[in-house]
């Protein structure tokens, strides 16, 4: 009688280390992983000219002169956080025989008139221009979107993966209020809203200019 009762003590035994050696294995033991995903391409990034083509047939000849810039449309960080203070714009483009078109562009900086001399070479794409910088990959490339050459003129700034909007009028009061929503309709295309539009003053440009202030340099917007 006590031999049963010994041996039916030792299979309950085994059986309770069996269960609970079984739950232990289910609660802490390893746990397959599950498949890794293949991740998917990452997207190439869009050149300018993909996004932005030029007007059609664009005269570079008929877009010399005199360019007031009334809005811009940009991330670049120092407009974000000086948007406020921007100064009054005047662009001037003159046609140069070396397919080369001269950039004379004149603001006010810490109350004196500065001048910004640049030089944009033409491409064989009629409206697509380059300012060149120190190395290929700081190149800036222009593309002249939209222009009537009398009023306005709506010019991308492509540089490193990011675009800059510029609208430029011949004069400074006789733009319309359809072309300035036209420009920001533009801007939203690009995902830059009514956060990244920066107004320039129409008042107070410069004129005369000291040649201690006539300086080459690339824009940083």
């Amino acid at each position: 009688m006590m031999a049963r009762l010994w041996r039916c003590m030792v299979v309950v035994l085994v059986l309770m280390c069996v269960c609970l050696w079984s739950s232990t294995e289910a609660i802490g033991g390893a746990k397959s992983r599950p498949r890794p995903q293949r991740r998917p391409p990452k997207k190439s990034k869009v050149e300018a000219t993909d996004v932005t083509q030029p007007a059609q047939n664009i005269d570079i000849q008929q877009m010399t002169g005199t360019w007031y810039l009334l809005n811009t449309a940009s991330k670049c960080s120092y407009l974000i956080k000086h948007g406020t203070q921007v100064e009054p714009t005047v662009m001037t483009l003159t046609n140069s025989p070396d397919q080369t078109l001269s950039v004379s562009t004149k603001t006010r900086h810490n109350h004196q008139c500065w001048e910004i001399l640049q030089v944009y070479h033409l491409s064989p794409t009629p409206g697509q221009l380059t300012l060149k910088g120190a190395r290929p990959e700081l190149d800036t490339k222009i593309v002249i979107g939209e222009t009537d050459y009398n009023s306005y003129a709506i010019m991308y700034y492509h540089k490193r993966g990011t675009i800059t909007m510029k609208l430029y009028g011949r004069s400074v009061d006789n733009l319309s209020e359809p072309m300035l929503t036209k420009f920001e309709q533009l801007a939203e295309k690009q995902h830059l809203g009514l956060a990244y539009l920066f107004p320039f003053p129409t008042y107070s440009h410069c004129g005369t200019v000291d040649q201690e202030h006539v300086i080459n340099c690339v824009p940083t917007c």
